[in-house]
């Protein structure tokens, strides 16, 4: 059956003559004002003369108008939003109007009132059309106020505010009404912008809450307008406006200001609230290291390995291979780099990093430049449950790929380490540390053989990422939006925490510096550290109370922590910590030629001994022998203080508490 061609739908009429309909009311009421102003500016030229002309100059003064306003499309302006480009419009037109009007009463013989009169006609002009508008808007202005708004106060900087501003004023349907403005500049308080006040300086942010609270004029939000006011500030912002029980909220990306659309305030997220400066990367040196070359990531379905992925892509590789022993997690990551505009090559492995055989066959295949190795079992309370498998995909499958990467020619192996790394007190901590131990010497044995070809073994340690699989954050989330409570195992307990692609970008600004081949004597300090088995740890910043975390995301979600959505500890699970570190207590942070990056340099071990210890652990976990396999792995990883109960180490963790995770004083106390 063949169907007739569909015809194309036709807006209706009433549809169509509508934008014609308000460019003729537009005519009618220039002209009728204009009609109206050439006899008040006779007499305002010569009041002698009175109030009585002929009819025919009001006729001409309304055709001159109309005439003159084509060029300057006073016919099509839109009154509703009436700005200066309008007024200049009207200023154009007026002033040729009035010239086009004394040249007809020049050539009809008809006597000018007075020399000025084509100076007074310009000027009654602009005065009647241009106030005319701002009538109309005024009167649309004050219509959209007295309907119910919701009164903000805006904090941030003055360019975005001057752009939200102008947004509202457009919006008809916005529902905000801005009573002040918090500025982040200096000397600003008691000026203004659209006539909006700018109360003082964010730093002040409490006392002028105290002050609005007195006089009963607090706002019923707070909307920040600068999208890079974070961290601390925004923290600040964030207490002083729970004090007063005034919500916080985000202004729109300047993009999203248009008048056509609707005034979306969203909320503050909480990756807002890390304190974390803008690290300058090494773009040029990411785009030289994976353009046009073939790049591997293993666990690409994961969090990290996932957004690996995304950013690899964007510099073009000739092909990336995202290998993962999930088939849905690779399908989602597949499927989402394929949506993007220019797609990179892919192929997708489903592939077990334990299995050698399995691995050899794929690195055979594509051959990888580089290789990104993510894939892990990085879940506590998980590996202490199935020691086996986490010591055979965390140790002995890193040595897999690692091994097969430098067979099949591979420049440079990345590896995505943990701070639980540190000083262990989890199975899946040490596991990563012998996965270390064994890149180390991996790569301390090719920077020593001075071959151009080498591969290099590049290590990267960092902490938490904020909403990645199995963390705390999702938890919470899914948490909160079933009513809590919210569990915590320890009110002590602290972690560091980063972004996910902020942590990717750093992991690629390493591997960029850490694959650099140095031959000649005169290195420079990073790469001295490199070549003794440095590890680069990203820079975390501060690590954070997980209870502060908690009441944060409760706050952010407009609720009070403790009485509409309360707060449980739990008690700390096998394996875990109170505090988590990027070095250990005896080894000094140093910092790096790169931003963003520091270097360790841990106790390193020769490649055969390493090697032969995984044999062991691989050995025994293949077993089934736990207890063995744990053993092997103390013994490689010897300051791994296994704590397989969870127990709380109560006077130890309050002293703990005074010394800065990380320093060895801290470690000391919190395992005695």
């Amino acid at each position: 059956m063949v169907m007739a061609p569909q015809r194309p739908e036709v807006a209706p009429i009433s549809t169509r003559l509508r934008p014609f309909n308000r460019i003729l009311v537009n005519v009618l009421l220039d002209g009728t004002v204009a009609a109206l102003a050439a006899p008040v500016a006779r007499w305002l030229a010569a009041p002698q003369e009175g109030l009585l002309h002929p009819l025919w100059l009001l006729a001409g003064g309304a055709i001159t108008l109309l005439v003159s306003g084509l060029p300057f499309r006073m016919p099509q302006q839109y009154w509703r939003f009436s700005g200066m480009s309008d007024m200049l419009g009207i200023t154009g037109a007026s002033i040729a109007s009035a010239a086009l009007f004394t040249a007809g009463l020049a050539v009809t013989g008809y006597p000018l009132p007075s020399p000025a009169f084509p100076i007074i006609y310009a000027l009654t002009l602009i005065v009647m059309l241009g106030g005319l508008r701002a009538a109309y808007r005024m009167f649309n202005v004050l219509g959209r106020r007295s309907a119910a708004q919701r009164r903000v106060v805006l904090v941030g900087a003055d360019q975005v505010a001057d752009l939200f501003l102008r947004a509202i004023d457009r919006n008809d349907g916005s529902g905000v009404r801005v009573t002040g403005l918090i500025g982040q500049g200096t000397n600003q308080a008691g000026r203004r912008i659209h006539n909006v006040p700018i109360l003082g300086h964010v730093t002040e942010i409490a006392a002028l809450l105290d002050g609005m609270a007195q006089r009963k004029a607090l706002p019923d939000s707070l909307v920040v307008t600068d999208p890079n006011f974070r961290g601390e500030g925004l923290s600040r912002v964030l207490d002083a406006a729970e004090a007063h029980g005034v919500e916080v909220m985000r202004a729109p990306v300047l993009t999203a200001l248009t008048p056509a659309d609707r005034v979306e305030l969203r909320p503050v997220a909480l990756e807002d609230l890390l304190n974390r400066p803008q690290v300058p990367l090494d773009r040029e040196g990411m785009d030289r290291m994976i353009r046009d070359r073939v790049v591997m990531v293993t666990g690409a379905g994961g969090s990290i390995g996932s957004e690996l992925a995304r950013q690899i892509a964007s510099f073009g590789p000739s092909r990336l291979v995202l290998v993962d022993n999930g088939e849905y997690a690779l399908w989602r990551i597949d499927v989402e780099l394929g949506e993007q505009a220019h797609p990179a090559a892919r192929d997708i492995v489903v592939a077990d990093v334990r299995d050698a055989g399995r691995i050899e066959r794929v690195f055979e295949t594509y051959r990888p430049a580089l290789v990104f190795h993510a894939a892990a079992l990085k879940h506590v309370p998980i590996v202490e449950s199935n020691p086996c498998e986490g010591l055979l995909t965390n140790v002995l499958g890193t040595r897999i790929v690692a091994d097969a990467a430098a067979r099949h020619g591979a420049q440079a192996m990345v590896v995505i380490s943990t701070d639980k790394a540190v000083n262990p007190s989890s199975l899946m901590g040490a596991s990563k540390r012998a996965a270390e131990m064994y890149c180390q010497a991996l790569d301390i044995a090719a920077r020593a053989s001075g071959r151009r070809d080498a591969m290099r073994c590049v290590t990267v340690r960092f902490g938490n990422v904020l909403g990645s699989t199995g963390s705390v954050v999702p938890l919470f989330r899914r948490q909160l939006e079933r009513g809590g409570p919210l569990t915590v195992t320890h009110p002590d307990m602290r972690r560091y925490f980063m972004t996910v692609p902020e942590a990717v970008g750093l992991v690629l600004q390493a591997s960029v510096r850490g694959a650099v081949v140095v031959l000649d004597h005169d290195e420079s300090g990073t790469d001295a550290m490199l070549r003794d088995g440095g590890i680069f740890v990203l820079d975390m910043g501060q690590p954070v109370k997980i209870v502060d975390l908690a009441r944060r995301i409760i706050r952010l979600a407009g609720l009070r922590p403790d009485e509409d959505v309360a707060i449980r500890f739990t008690g700390l699970r096998p394996g875990e910590k109170l505090f988590e570190e990027l070095f250990h207590g005896r080894e000094a942070p140093a910092p790096t030629d790169a931003p963003g990056l520091l270097i360790a340099t841990p106790r390193v071990v020769d490649l055969r001994q390493v090697s032969a210890a995984v044999d062991r652990i691989a050995a025994c976990a293949h077993d089934g022998n736990a207890a063995e396999a744990i053993a092997a792995l103390t013994a490689l990883v010897p300051e791994f203080v296994h704590n397989s109960t969870g127990a709380t180490p109560t006077d130890a963790g309050e002293a703990a508490s005074d010394a800065a995770p990380g320093t060895a004083l801290g470690r000391e106390r919190l395992v005695s």
